[in-house]
C-alpha cells in the first residue's frame, strides 16, 4: 500500500489504486495525509473540501466520506501495513508509517542527498527523490485554499529539488545536464528569477553565452511587462558574471546589446540576494530521515564489521574458495553457498569474508536468519534494523516497516563496497528484502536449499559445498589431533574421514572425542563408528549423519554432562552462562560450568564470549530429544531464573526503586542467583540478555506461563528507562498481551504504565493515551496505590505533551499525594520531577523550583543520575528565568557533568541546549556536539 500526494492523490494497492470516488472525498484524504498521524479537526476538514460558506449538513457530509473511505482502507487490508482511519473526539486522525507516503519518502530523500560525500551521491538521491513526482501535486482535490497553499509548498520544494540536482551536475562538470534539467522548468516557469539565473550558468558553462544572454533578456522583459519590476539580484550578478567571462568561455564584447548596461536597473537596490520568487513559499515541515553512513563534513563513520569471530581449524575447500571469489567478481553479485547440514557452509562464508578484509572498505555486515533452527527466524525488520545501527542510523530514524527499512537500507548502501553474509536462510523470500543496492556490494548467502527463486530473480550465482573429500577430512583430524598421530594411521585416519561422511562437524566431534582419548587408536575409533550399521544408510539424509556422530560423542559423556546438554536443549534463548544452565538442569553453577566445559571439549557447545555460551542449532534439536519430558520443568526453572536475576539486577542498578511485583506462587527460586557488584555491571547484563529476556518471555507465553511472561519483560525497566527510544514497544505489548490474559489489574496496571511512558517518549502520544488511560482506574482496582501514582504521572506527561498542562499537573498532584500517604519517597521525588517540568513550561518558575527542592530534600541516591541530571536542569532553567543567570548556569553546568559521567547523554544534551540558550561558551557548544553526536550514534 502507497499514499500518492505527488501527482493524483491515490491509495496504489497491490491490486491497483482504490476507488477514492468525487473530489471531496480525494480532498479529504489529502487533508489527513497533509497532517499524517496528527489529528485533523473538523473545522481544518471542513475548510479543505469548501471555499465559501459551508452547507449546513457539512459535518454529516465529512462523516460520510470518512465512513467510505475507511471501508475502502479496511477492504485493502491497511491494518496489516499499520494504517488505520481513526477518530479521536471532533477531529480524525489517519495512522501511517511515513514510509507508505510519497511525499514523506521525498523530503527523507532530500535530506540524505543533503549528507551525502560528493555530488555524484547527491545526484542520484535528488534524482530518486524527483522521480517520485507523477504531476502537479494534489491533483484531483477540490482548489480550496488550504489545498492550494500546501499544492504550492510542494511545488516550491520540487523546484528548489531541480535547482540542487543542477548545482550536483554543476559540481561534476556535467553543465549540460544541468542545463536540461533546468530548462523545462523555466520553461513552465518563466518569472522565476532563480531558475532562470541557474539555467544561464549552465548555458554559459556548456560554452552556450549567446543562449544563456538571450534568456536573461527574455527573463527581463516578462518581468517589466507582467509586473513592472526589474531583475533581482540573483539574476543581474548571474548576468554581470556571464559579461565579465566568470561563467565559462571568453567576456561578451561590450554593447552586445543596449540593455547591457544596467542590467538590474532601480529596483536592484532592494535586492538583498538568494532566490527570488513572486508567490510567498510555504516550507513543508521535513521528516525525521534517517542520517547517511557518513558523519558530517564528508568524513566516514566508523566502519561496520559484524562477522562473527573467524572459523578455527579451516581446512580445504579450494575449489569453493575459488569459485566464491569468481561469483564475487561481478556487478552486485548475490553468492549462494548451498550444501547439507553440518557441511560447513558458515565456516566457508565467514573464512571467505575474513580472507580479504581490504575488499570492502565500507564494512562486512552479518545476520543469521535461522532459517532452520528452532528457536523462531529473525524478522526481515530485525535484520534491517541491525544493518542500518551498523551503518549509522540513528534507533529512531529506522523505518517501521519492511519496504521502508529495506528502501533505505538500499540507498544507504548505494554507493558503498559493502559484505553482507545471510546466513542460514529458508527461503528466497527471506533474503530479497536484505540485499544492498550498491554495484560494489557483495552478498552472501548460506542455505541448506538451493534457492532456484533467488537464481531465477536476482541471478544469485550458487556455489555448492559437497562433503570433504578423505585428504581434507584427514587435514582437519590432523589439525585436532596434531599429524604425528595422524601420520602414523593413515589408512584409519581416511577410513575415519569416510565414516563421518566427510561432514566438517562429524569429524571435529569425533577428533574431540578422540583428543580426550590419547590411549585410543584411531582404527579402534573407526571400528567403533563402522558398528553403527544404520550409520552408512543415514549419511545420505540431510541431518542423520550429525545426529548419529553427536549420539556417539554423548555416549561417552559422563551422566552428569548428558543431562545438562538434554536440559540445554529445551532452553528458549540463544545463549546460556552457567547460572542458566544451572537453572535448565536444577543444578548449581559450580556443577553446571564443569558440564559445560565437558560439553565445550566435546564441540558440542561453543564459548561465544567469556563465560557465554551457545548451542549449534543441530547439536540444540539433538539435545531436545535426550529428555523431551523435562521441558516444562526445564522452562519453569529458566524462567524464574530471569526472574530472580533481573531483580538483582533491577535492584542494583535503581536502589531506590520499589519492587515491581510480588514472586509468583508456585515461583522456583534457583540455587544461585547472580550478584551484581555495582550499577554498571547491572545495566551491562540487561543490554546483553536484552534477547534472550525476550525470548524467554515469549516461551513463557507459549506455553501459558503469563504470570512469568509480563515478569520478566517488566523487570527489564531500568534498560528502558535507560535507552527508551530503543524499540521497546513490541516487547511491552507482549507483556500486556500476557498480563490481560492472566485478568491481572495489577500486572495489566504496571505494563500500561511502563509502555505509555514507551510510546509517548517515541513521539506516539495518541497511542500513548489510550494505552495510560485505563491504567489509573486498573491500578486502584488492584489496590495498589504506587502503581496508580506512577500511572498518574505518566498520563500526565502525554497529556502535557498535548498541550493539556491544567489537567497534566492536577495529576501529578494527585499522584503526588498517594506517594505521601504510602509513603514512598521514590514515586514522589518522581512526581515532583515531572511536575516541576510542566511547572515550568506553565510559565511558574518559583513553583517549579520549590517543587524541585523537595525533590531534593528526599534525598535521590547517587545512583538515580537520570533523576538527580533532570531535577538539576529544571532548576537551573527556572533560576534563569527568575534572573538568576549565574545560579542558573551553575546548575546546568553541573546537570551536564552529572550526566556526562553517567553516560546519560539525553540528559546532557538537555542540560547543554539549555545552557547554549543563554551563552554561546566554546566549551558547551563543543560538549552539547559530542553529547548529540553520542546519542545520535548510540540511540
Amino acid at each position: 500500500m502507497e499514499f500518492r500526494l505527488l501527482g493524483t492523490v491515490c491509495v496504489d494497492t497491490l491490486t491497483g489504486p482504490l476507488p477514492l470516488g468525487p473530489a471531496k472525498r480525494r480532498s479529504l484524504l489529502a487533508a489527513l495525509l497533509l497532517h499524517a498521524n496528527t489529528p485533523v479537526s473538523m473545522a481544518r476538514l471542513t475548510d479543505c473540501l469548501w471555499d465559501d460558506e459551508p452547507p449546513l449538513h457539512a459535518r454529516t457530509v465529512i462523516q460520510g466520506h470518512v465512513s467510505r473511505l475507511r471501508a475502502l482502507l479496511v477492504g485493502a487490508d491497511a491494518q496489516a501495513y499499520g494504517v488505520e482511519l481513526a477518530t479521536l473526539g471532533d477531529a480524525y486522525v489517519l495512522r501511517a508509517p511515513e514510509t507508505l507516503l510519497d511525499s514523506q519518502r521525498f523530503e527523507e530523500l532530500l535530506m540524505l542527498a543533503r549528507e551525502q560525500r560528493g555530488p555524484a551521491d547527491t545526484v542520484l538521491m535528488l534524482k530518486e527523490a524527483l522521480s517520485l513526482w507523477q504531476g502537479p501535486a494534489l491533483t484531483g482535490t477540490f482548489a480550496s485554499a488550504p489545498l492550494q497553499a500546501a499544492a504550492h509548498a510542494l511545488e516550491e520544494s520540487r523546484l528548489s529539488t531541480v535547482e540542487q540536482l543542477a548545482r550536483a551536475y554543476g559540481e561534476l562538470g556535467e553543465h549540460h545536464r544541468a542545463a536540461a534539467a533546468l530548462r523545462a522548468e523555466s520553461v513552465a516557469h518563466p518569472m522565476r528569477e532563480s531558475l532562470a539565473a541557474a539555467l544561464m550558468t549552465a548555458l554559459s558553462h556548456s560554452g552556450r553565452q549567446s543562449e544563456a544572454l538571450d534568456c536573461f533578456h527574455r527573463t527581463r522583459r516578462l518581468l517589466a511587462d507582467e509586473l513592472g519590476i526589474d531583475p533581482g539580484r540573483e539574476l543581474a550578478d548571474a548576468y554581470a558574471r556571464i559579461l565579465r567571462g566568470e561563467e565559462g568561455g571568453a567576456p561578451v564584447a561590450p554593447g552586445h546589446t543596449a540593455e547591457t548596461a544596467d542590467p538590474a536597473g532601480p529596483a536592484a537596490s532592494h535586492a538583498s540576494g538568494g532566490t527570488r520568487v513572486i508567490a510567498p513559499r510555504t516550507p513543508v515541515a521535513p521528516v525525521h530521515a534517517a542520517p547517511s553512513p557518513y558523519t558530517a563534513g564528508g568524513a566516514p563513520a566508523p566502519v561496520a564489521d559484524l562477522l562473527p569471530r573467524a572459523p578455527r581449524g579451516f581446512h580445504g575447500r579450494g575449489a569453493e574458495l575459488t569459485a566464491l571469489s569468481r561469483a564475487a567478481a561481478g556487478e552486485a553479485p548475490v553468492c549462494l553457498v548451498t550444501g547439507p547440514a553440518g557441511v560447513g557452509k558458515t565456516a566457508l562464508a565467514l573464512h571467505w569474508a575474513r580472507r580479504t578484509p581490504a575488499a570492502f572498505p565500507d564494512g562486512r555486515l552479518f545476520a543469521d536468519l535461522r532459517g532452520f533452527g528452532d528457536t523462531g527466524e529473525p524478522t526481515p525488520l530485525e535484520v534491517l534494523r541491525e544493518f542500518l545501527l551498523a551503518l549509522g542510523v540513528a534507533p529512531r530514524r529506522v523505518p517501521e516497516s519492511v519496504a521502508g527499512a529495506a528502501a533505505l537500507f538500499r540507498s544507504l548502501t548505494d554507493r558503498l563496497s559493502l559484505l553482507v553474509v545471510l546466513d542460514n536462510a529458508r527461503d528466497s523470500a527471506q533474503v530479497r528484502p536484505l540485499l544492498p543496492g550498491g554495484a560494489d556490494c557483495v552478498t552472501l548467502v548460506t542455505s541448506r536449499h538451493r534457492l532456484d527463486g533467488l537464481i531465477a530473480s536476482d541471478a544469485a550465482v550458487p556455489v555448492p559445498v559437497d562433503i570433504l573429500e578423505p585428504t581434507d577430512g584427514t587435514a582437519l583430524l590432523a589439525g585436532v589431533l596434531g599429524e604425528e598421530r595422524v601420520l602414523a594411521e593413515p589408512v584409519a585416519a581416511r577410513r575415519l574421514a569416510e565414516l563421518c561422511g566427510g561432514l566438517p562437524l562429524a569429524l571435529r566431534v569425533t577428533a574431540a572425542r578422540l583428543a580426550g582419548r590419547p590411549q585410543w587408536t584411531l582404527a579402534a575409533m573407526a571400528g567403533e563408528l563402522a558398528d553403527e550399521r544404520s550409520r552408512l544408510s543415514y549419511l545420505d539424509v540431510e541431518d542423520t549423519g550429525v545426529s548419529a556422530a553427536l549420539r556417539l560423542t554423548v555416549q561417552q559423556l559422563p551422566p552428569d554432562a548428558v543431562h545438562h546438554l538434554g536440559r540445554l536443549g529445551h532452553h528458549p534463548g540463544g545463549h546460556f552462562d552457567p547460572y542458566t544452565a544451572a537453572a535448565l538442569a536444577g543444578s548449581d553453577p559450580v556443577t553446571a560450568g564443569a558440564a559445560l566445559e565437558r560439553l565445550a571439549a566435546a564441540h558440542l557447545v561453543t564459548e561465544a564470549g567469556p563465560g557465554r555460551w551457545i548451542l549449534h542449532d543441530l547439536v540444540r534439536l539433538y539435545a531436545r530429544g535426550l529428555d523431551p519430558a523435562a521441558a516444562p520443568d526445564a522452562l519453569i526453572g529458566v524462567l524464574d531464573h530471569y526472574i530472580a536475576t533481573a531483580l538483582a539486577a533491577a535492584d542494583t542498578a535503581e536502589p531506590g526503586g520499589e519492587p515491581c511485583f510480588v514472586l509468583p506462587d508456585d515461583f522456583h527460586p534457583p540455587t544461585a542467583t547472580r550478584d551484581f557488584t555495582d550499577r554498571a555491571e547491572a545495566m551491562g547484563w540487561l543490554a546483553a540478555e536484552r534477547e534472550d529476556l525476550t525470548l524467554a518471555a515469549a516461551a513463557a507465553r507459549a506455553a501459558g506461563l503469563d504470570d512469568r511472561a509480563w515478569r520478566i519483560i517488566l523487570l527489564q525497566w531500568p534498560h528502558v528507562v535507560w535507552r527508551v527510544r530503543d524499540g521497546w514497544a513490541p516487547m511491552l505489548e507482549l507483556a500486556l498481551a500476557a498480563a490481560v490474559a492472566r485478568q491481572d489489574p495489577y500486572a495489566e496496571s504496571r505494563v500500561r504504565n511502563l509502555l505509555g511512558w514507551v510510546l509517548t517518549e517515541e513521539g506516539r502520544t495518541g497511542d500513548a493515551v489510550a494505552t495510560l488511560e485505563p491504567s489509573p482506574g486498573l491500578a486502584r482496582q488492584a489496590g495498589d496505590r504506587l502503581g496508580e501514582a506512577t500511572a498518574l504521572i505518566n498520563l500526565a506527561i502525554v497529556q502535557a505533551e498535548q498541550g493539556g498542562l491544567d489537567v497534566a499537573m492536577e495529576g501529578c498532584e494527585r499522584a503526588l499525594e498517594l506517594a505521601r500517604k504510602e509513603p514512598d519517597a521514590h514515586t514522589e521525588m518522581l512526581a515532583l520531577q515531572h511536575l516541576a517540568r510542566m511547572q515550568l513550561t506553565a510559565g511558574r518558575p518559583q513553583d517549579a523550583l520549590d517543587s524541585a527542592r523537595t525533590a531534593f530534600d528526599l534525598g535521590p541516591e547517587h545512583e538515580e543520575a537520570a533523576r538527580r541530571v533532570l531535577l538539576l536542569s529544571v532548576s537551573g532553567e527556572a533560576r534563569l528565568v527568575l534572573g538568576a543567570e549565574q545560579e542558573g548556569i551553575r546548575l546546568l553546568d553541573e546537570a551536564a557533568t552529572e550526566a556526562e559521567r553517567a553516560g546519560y547523554d539525553e540528559g546532557a544534551v538537555r542540560a547543554l541546549e539549555a545552557l547554549l540558550r543563554v551563552t554561546a561558551s566554546p566549551d558547551y557548544v563543543r560538549r552539547h556536539t559530542e553529547a548529540t553526536r553520542r546519542l545520535t550514534a548510540d540511540g
